[in-house]
């Protein structure tokens, strides 16, 4: 209970942070409502723990909810960091191309 308790603080924190930087205008409207739903979301797992450890028992899986959340949550994070990666990789080639075309006087 006190877990869960902490958890809720730390995303009602973070929530608090994406309001502010969306007051700021530092976030899209696209990127506001998906870090909305994403935390949103991780309350509500956090809150019923119980509810998923019913589910894996039921599955069969020998862990506890708190452990599936935090496998998912580790899945969750290379999937981001592998997409960051591939935007970093397009943005590296787009500048190569551009530094390239200003030396030679090209101009599209």
């Amino acid at each position: 209970m006190l877990q869960q308790l902490i958890a809720v603080i730390i995303i009602a924190f973070f929530l608090s942070r994406l309001f502010w930087q969306k007051k700021k205008g530092n976030l899209s409207g696209g990127e506001f409502y998906f870090w909305l739903v994403f935390w949103s979301l991780s309350v509500v797992a956090v809150l019923s723990v119980r509810f998923l450890d019913k589910i894996a028992a039921s599955l069969g899986i020998s862990s506890s909810g708190i452990d599936i959340l935090t496998y998912l949550s580790v899945l969750l994070l290379f999937y981001f960091i592998f997409r960051v990666r591939l935007r970093i990789e397009k943005m590296e080639k787009n500048i190569t191309t551009l530094t390239r075309e200003i030396a030679l006087g090209k101009e599209k």
